[in-house]
């Protein structure tokens, strides 16, 4: 008799899902024609599979079940942690992007570990300084290096049971971490162009790989986000060093730019919110205020 598993899709193909029902027990499935729970199947999705007694290895999915969580861009889910990978060299770290994917990562209801590969590399004192600037609450961190193994197990104790999905500029070590965690995975790498200083993609498809107790999403690499239409009033909570500073400020609602009595502001100007993360915030406030105003055009 056919057997009915709960399992995870760990990779979507051409219509045909392969999905984890069991330690090192994957199978090939399509889903019923009237799916229970979603029109769509992801890659991380929780599915109920009936298996097949006569074809073994093969399945239908019968159902998918309430998700957790959804990301659109790359579409992976019932994601908990993203991990967003920085290289301190070849090529320097993009502290504006870094701040978008952590903006990006707040407002999906998602934890963020930011995670600082090629440590074996020199790199420069900016960029070394940038491990101390981003030393935020609510941001944890690692310094890595996929190329020797550097906190590696740091990475994957971060991990837990959930889904963590990779995040990043082409060229930052993304596939190098995932080859470091998973060698079986067998990834394409590529190397950092000498013309340009920027890494070239090389992920075609998202895929979910056993870490630990966790599953680890490879994803396409990219270089840009756009944030989503939100009212400027919710950018300052997506940056946690204001939260503080912002119960002192003269003015409920304050957006940190230049209303009087700004407590932020004055942090600032004390050194104890970093001069960047503040710029850096009003170049994003900046692009939020001008998305709503042209929201009906």
């Amino acid at each position: 008799m056919d057997a009915l598993r709960t399992g995870r899709v760990v990779q979507v193909i051409a219509g045909f899902y392969h999905v984890a029902v069991g330690p090192g027990e994957t199978v090939m499935c399509r889903a019923r024609g009237r799916l229970k729970g979603a029109a769509s199947i992801y890659p991380g999705d929780l599915v109920r599979v009936l298996l097949f007694e006569d074809e073994p290895g093969t399945g239908r999915v019968e159902e998918v079940l309430p998700r957790a969580s959804l990301l659109q861009r790359p579409a992976v889910a019932n994601v908990t942690r993203v991990l967003v990978v920085m290289a301190l060299a070849q090529p320097r770290p993009q502290s504006f992007l870094l701040d978008r994917l952590l903006v990006l990562t707040h407002l999906a209801g998602l934890e963020p570990l930011i995670v600082w590969n090629k440590a074996d590399l020199e790199a420069e004192p900016e960029s070394l300084a940038l491990i101390d600037i981003y030393r935020v609450p609510g941001y944890p961190s690692v310094v890595v290096s996929a190329a020797t193994g550097r906190g590696m197990e740091a990475l994957v104790a971060s991990l837990g049971d959930g889904v963590g999905v990779l995040a990043g500029p082409s060229g930052a070590g993304k596939s190098s971490i995932l080859n470091r965690l998973v060698p079986e995975a067998a990834q394409e790498t590529s190397t950092v162009s000498r013309k340009s200083g920027r890494g070239r993609h090389t992920t075609r498809s998202v895929r979910l790989c056993r870490v630990g107790d966790g599953w680890l999403a490879d994803t396409p690499g990219f270089s840009r986000l756009d944030l989503p239409l939100i009212e400027p009033r919710e950018l300052p909570a997506t940056y946690p060093e204001f939260a503080e500073p912002a119960r002192n400020c003269r003015y409920d609602g304050c957006l940190h730019a230049s209303e009087p009595g700004c407590a932020v502001r004055d942090e600032v100007e004390r050194g104890t919110i970093p001069p960047l993360r503040y710029e850096q915030y009003r170049r994003l406030l900046d692009e939020v205020i001008e998305a709503y105003r042209n929201r009906y055009r």
